[in-house]
């Protein structure tokens, strides 16, 4: 099976990959037409590669230009599990919009940017002047309700057609984010099914086949805030899991015809 990859970081553990710098993607064309998969392409480049050159890509181009995009990501989940989605306003940021968003949401409630990860660009907005020095910041209004919650959020790690593990990030007393690069513990127990079950559906769905979904629990309800393509693998890493020898097996399974796979270890820290 030949593979090529944009990203060597997220490849690691997979055998026999080419890296291809992604500027060079149009100078090493050849290389790219000769491969059997193109894995971790930046989303500039998924139309070329999938249209273009009809490659299949790994992560799917689902999964890239969905994730790509708070505003289209929150489009697709209301397709399909609107009920489980915090209450959401995509607006532009006019003065007109900003007087119906304080006429519309309660204080404290959340507003985000519509790109980033890692907890970054992500505010609880409790007064008038928060929200507008948020304002100051977007061109988009993206406003949630804000949900009361425990310490922490549960994140559940979907690679290729399975969920790999999940575990509560727990925040530090009073703080408002949970993530990990904030300062968020790690826990595998007591992961709740319900929350499984919700994400293997809707990844299912939407074909999304490389991402860590983030899910918080409000009045014992589970919401999904949002998932990131490219996560953090520190709780798989520390339950000893290689998601390479994952994306790997995924991979041969889904070639045309399939390659022989290897026998699947057991998966660790869902309970």
């Amino acid at each position: 099976m030949k593979l090529v990859t944009f990203n060597p970081y997220r490849s690691l553990g997979i055998p026999g990959v080419t890296y291809i710098k992604p500027e060079h993607t149009f100078r090493e064309v050849d290389k790219i037409r000769d491969a059997d998969f193109v894995l971790f392409p930046e989303t500039w480049q998924t139309t070329s590669l999938v249209y273009g050159l009809k490659k299949s890509i790994f992560p799917s181009i689902e999964t890239i230009q969905l994730g790509f995009s708070k505003i289209e990501m929150t489009r697709a989940l209301w397709t399909v599990a609107k009920d489980y989605v915090p209450y959401t306003e995509i607006l532009a940021n006019t003065e007109s919009n900003q007087t119906n968003v304080l006429d519309t949401f309660p204080f404290p409630f959340v507003g985000k940017v519509v790109r980033s990860s890692m907890g970054k660009g992500v505010y609880l907005i409790t007064n008038k002047e928060e929200f507008y020095e948020y304002t100051s910041k977007v061109d988009v209004l993206y406003v949630q309700e804000y949900l009361p919650n425990d310490d922490r959020d549960l994140r559940i790690c979907v690679v290729g057609d399975e969920i790999l593990t999940a575990y509560w990030r727990i925040g530090q007393e009073g703080a408002f984010l949970h993530n990990v690069a904030q300062g968020g513990d790690l826990s595998f127990d007591f992961i709740p099914d319900t929350a499984i079950e919700l994400v293997s559906r809707v990844s299912k769905e939407l074909n999304i086949n490389h991402a860590g979904f983030d899910i918080l629990f409000s009045n014992g309800k589970p919401y999904i805030l949002e998932f990131n393509v490219l996560f953090g693998n520190q709780g798989l890493q520390s339950q000893g899991i290689s998601v390479g020898e994952r994306i790997y097996e995924y991979l041969l399974r889904n070639s045309n015809p399939p390659y022989p796979t290897s026998p699947m270890t057991p998966l660790k820290g869902i309970s």
